[in-house]
């Protein structure tokens, strides 16, 4: 952070010169004013760690020379660290570096480092060579011997640069640093002869900038750092959030930028007869007459045939290395590979000029001085029958359907010999898609059981070449967690993947990602029918800008990056979708939010078929329309396309029984077992089989599959799942030797506890159980009135009843508001078949304090039943059931009171759902004194 504050001046204009590449020595030029003399002992603790941050430049006869003073002192360690060595960067080919001070401040003492020895060394370090970037910058380094806590780091130094290219012109550029970057003294300062058309610019919260008359020259400075900037919201454009910059020019405007950088991409006599390049373009001019295809061949040439590799030494900032050298070395910069690409172009007849781009800031640029400096990219505008086609050779993959598509750069700026003004870029939908996604999902199972999916994802551009280079690297382990993480938009994030591949396509310049196994579809209950959204590209879809400052009351949304999506999903319903039905307008076709939806979707021979295509094309959303588009996405999502099946549809254990005797989970487990070989020596296949067997009432291979994972990796909550399983079918002794295991590896688990104490009190082993939780309670905390929930059930089961009504009491009393306390109060004083008027109230006051009723209205029941008001519990358990077909307990109890009222036949058919779910459910209810 030291390091890049100290030299935030340095960012200024390129230039040529012939300099040498080793550091010069010498005194600061006389043209630059002193900053304070640094004073040790006005120095307190909470000093800035910057006594000087001053930066100088002067403007003359087309070259800019930077001077940079910093003192920075040693307050820590962390600050020692970032101090002891100096690296000060510079460009040979453009200038020289003059190192003007170097030493330590120590107290009244100053310790010369040059004088004593201290000299910088010169390495060429490629920093930016894994951004495949040669800048030919050296650096000056010096490890600064003897440097202190509470010393002070003085350094003074010089650039000088000039480009010859920019024909005598100059421009220079200061980031102003802003708070929280703190200084004794901080200064930023541009001069510039009298009579010389030099133009600057300022901006910035609290920017104040000082102009006055100095020997000759206009001086111009700010004081910094500047206050604290105002925020801006997220979703602004760029040019809102640019850091603040000081700019200075001697270009009359664009079009003189135009016609000074224009000569650099003159290609006459580029390509010569008989050459290897000649020859390539012949080829191209072969394949077809059409000047559109050629011009697609022409890019693919340059992108295919020519790597990507910056090369900013030897003038190449601004001049362009030979068509020839190019295609001989096979690497090029964005400028050489224009220049290349406009050559080829030419000679095919087909009218091209190179356009200047800035590709972060696009948008800024109008509002910008006009400096080349303002660019940091350059391509090729083509003509071809009187429409533009934006043409860079930087990119990748790109084909002929690709030709039409526009950059997002906004605004650029044409190279012409006669000078040329900004020139904005139509904004454009691309003509493929970046990403096209095909699922399919067979749900035929059931509704809400696990559905296996096949998912393919086919990107280009950027994104497919980072793929490609990854296709014959990344271990399988790589594979699927990368296939996971692009996976979860489409089948949620606890998916389970047993399949993954990688595959480049050459011809279409597409990386795709195929991947399969088991997603988790999820159909909510809702006035008596299960329902499910489809829309995932509108129900994802977010607009929430936050303008409520009143300075950010006018700035616009951008729509986000410009992109296009597709998805095409098809799922395979139960019961071959009869009776399923669609809600909502199967097509839809709509900007939202800045974004074109268009989607169409198809139920027939039960299957739904749905394609959906995203577009953004960079747009604004200005200010003032931020509330109807808001409200226009609002209104769009009150009427998503939902899957809504049959109001018979039966009860989830129904599904399963039928399923079990129609072999429909064979396509589920196989995908299981095709997860378990893929990582056979992984717990996670095992558990997830597990999770899907207990599902489907498969306690036996469940509890085996437990045991496998236990075998790799024992931990507690495997153990205490196994427990729980061989309590549910009735194994109590093995129930309580994996509880007991699980205890030993988490012995602070309040689950293990709670578990182990209500198996010790369902073996009537009552001591254990509420010695276990007496322990618990006495240790208070966030939890101990869920240990007294638990002790009252003991207590209930041992009989005590005053005992458990008093300490569920104590439990409610600390914690009154807590729907969930208030039911189990209410259940067990209906267990109990005690206090069943305010066991009432409680219930009703849970239900209304409960953001789901379906277990208060199941407790409630049970009172009602011991009240003998059969009606009204039938009328409770129907509306939890509705709820949650799943709740075993209300089945039971309404197959009990069926069979009571003389439907025995509707009342086995409720048991025996209930013992499906829960086999030892007639024991559970015995213990109440309640049997069918």
């Amino acid at each position: 952070m030291f390091r890049r504050t100290i030299f935030f001046a340095l960012l200024a204009s390129a230039g040529v010169a012939h300099a040498g590449d080793k550091p010069l020595y010498a005194p600061a030029p006389d043209w630059v004013k002193p900053a304070p003399p640094i004073d040790t002992a006005k120095i307190k603790d909470d000093s800035p760690i910057f006594l000087i941050l001053d930066s100088q430049q002067r403007l003359k006869d087309g070259e800019v020379t930077v001077y940079a003073e910093t003192a920075a002192r040693a307050a820590s360690t962390q600050v020692l660290d970032s101090l002891g060595t100096v690296t000060l960067p510079w460009q040979p080919d453009k200038g020289d570096l003059i190192i003007h001070k170097a030493e330590i401040v120590r107290g009244t003492e100053r310790i010369d480092l040059l004088k004593s020895g201290e000299r910088f060394s010169v390495l060429r370090r490629e920093e930016q060579l894994e951004q495949r970037m040669l800048n030919g910058v050296l650096t000056a380094t010096m490890a600064v011997e003897g440097l202190r806590v509470g010393d002070v780091l003085h350094l003074v130094f010089s650039t000088t640069q000039k480009d010859a290219a920019l024909q005598g012109n100059v421009q220079a550029f200061a980031q102003l640093a802003t708070d929280p970057v703190r200084a004794d003294f901080g200064r930023v300062r541009m001069l510039w002869p009298e009579g010389r058309d030099v133009r600057w610019q300022a901006d910035g919260s609290g920017v104040t900038p000082v102009v006055t008359k100095t020997g000759g020259y206009n001086d111009l400075t700010i004081t910094v750092p500047l206050i604290k900037q105002p925020e801006m919201p997220g979703d602004a454009p760029p040019r809102y959030r640019h850091t603040p910059l000081l700019e200075a020019t001697s270009f009359a405007d664009w079009a003189a930028i135009s016609k000074v950088m224009a000569p650099l991409y003159d290609t006459k006599g580029a390509i010569v007869a008989g050459s290897p390049l000649a020859a390539e373009v012949a080829k191209v001019a072969a394949q077809t007459p059409d000047p559109l295809k050629r011009a697609a061949l022409a890019l693919q040439l340059v992108q295919d045939q020519i790597r990507y590799l910056f090369k900013g030494m030897d003038g190449g900032n601004y001049v362009p290395q030979t068509p020839a050298q190019t295609w001989s070395v096979r690497y090029g910069d964005c400028k050489a590979k224009t220049v290349l690409l406009l050559a080829i172009l030419r000679e095919l007849g087909i009218e091209a000029e190179p356009v200047l781009a800035n590709s972060k800031f696009g948008d800024w640029v109008p509002q910008r001085l006009p400096t080349p400096g303002a660019f940091d990219h350059v391509f090729v505008r083509a003509t071809v029958g009187g429409e533009s086609l934006w043409l860079d050779g930087t990119g990748a993959g790109a084909l002929l359907a690709d030709i039409r598509d526009t950059p997002p750069f906004r605004n650029v700026l044409p190279l012409r010999a006669g000078g040329a003004g900004l020139m904005p870029i139509p904004l454009r939908f691309n003509a493929r898609p970046d990403l096209a996604a095909t699922l399919t999902r067979d749900e035929s199972a059931g509704v809400n059981l696990p559905a296996p999916f096949t998912l393919a994802m086919t990107m280009r551009g950027p994104l497919a070449q980072i793929l490609r280079s990854a296709q014959g690297q990344a271990s399988k382990d790589q594979l699927t967690q990368m296939a996971a993480k692009m996976s979860e938009g489409y089948v949620g994030s606890g998916a389970t993947i047993v399949t993954r591949t990688l595959k480049f396509d050459e011809a279409s310049g597409t990386a795709t990602v195929t991947a399969t196994g088991v997603t988790y579809p999820s159909w909510n209950r809702e006035n008596e029918r299960y329902r499910t959204t489809i829309d995932a590209a509108l129900d994802g879809l977010k607009f929430e800008p936050d303008r409520s400052r009143t300075a950010w009351r006018d700035i616009p949304v951008s729509s986000g990056d410009k992109a296009t999506y597709t998805l095409r999903t098809r799922v395979h319903l139960p019961e071959e979708g009869k009776g399923f039905t669609l809600e909502g307008n199967p097509k839809l076709s709509e900007m939202l939010a800045g974004a074109q939806i268009d989607r169409t979707s198809l139920l027939a021979d039960g299957w739904l078929t749905s394609d959906v295509t995203m577009q953004t094309n960079g747009a604004e959303i200005a200010a003032a329309d931020i509330p109807a588009a808001r409200q226009k996405l609002a209104q769009a999502k009150q009427h998503l396309l939902r899957v809504i099946a049959p109001e018979a549809y039966p009860a989830e254990w129904q599904v399963i029984q039928a399923g079990k005797a129609a072999h429909r989970f064979d396509a589920i487990l196989a995908v299981y077992k095709a997860g378990i070989a893929d990582q056979p020596d992984k717990a996670e296949p095992f558990t997830n089989r597990a999770w899907f067997l207990e599902r489907i009432y498969d306690w036996r291979p469940a509890i085996e599959d437990i045991g496998r994972a236990i075998a790799t990796d024992p931990t507690a909550d495997s153990y205490l799942w196994r427990g729980r399983l061989y309590w549910t079918v009735g194994e109590k002794d093995k129930a309580l030797a994996d509880m007991l295991e699980a205890r030993k590896v988490d012995p602070a688990s309040d689950v293990v506890i709670q578990r182990l104490a209500g198996l010790y009190a369902d073996r009537k082993e009552y001591d254990k159980a509420l010695a276990l939780l007496d322990t618990r309670i006495e240790d208070g905390g966030k939890d101990k009135a869920d240990f007294m929930l638990g002790k009252a059930d003991v207590l209930s089961r041992a009989g005590r009843k005053d005992d458990a009504i008093a300490t569920i009491d104590a439990a409610v009393a600390a914690k009154p508001g807590a729907p969930d306390l208030l039911n189990q109060r209410c259940w067990l004083k209906g267990t109990l078949n005690v206090m069943l008027d305010t066991a009432l109230k409680d219930c009703t006051k849970a239900i209304a304090l409960s953001d789901s009723s379906e277990k208060v209205l199941d407790s409630r029941a049970m009172v009602y039943f011991r009240m003998n008001q059969m009606e009204d519990a039938l009328s409770d358990l129907n509306a939890a059931l509705d709820q949650d077909p799943g709740l075993a307990a209300s089945l039971y109890m309404r197959g009990v009171i069926r069979k009571k009222q003389g439907d025995a036949k509707a009342g086995e058919i409720d048991l025996a759902g209930a013992r499906l779910m829960r086999p030892t459910i007639d024991q559970t209810y015995a213990q109440f004194g309640i049997v069918p």
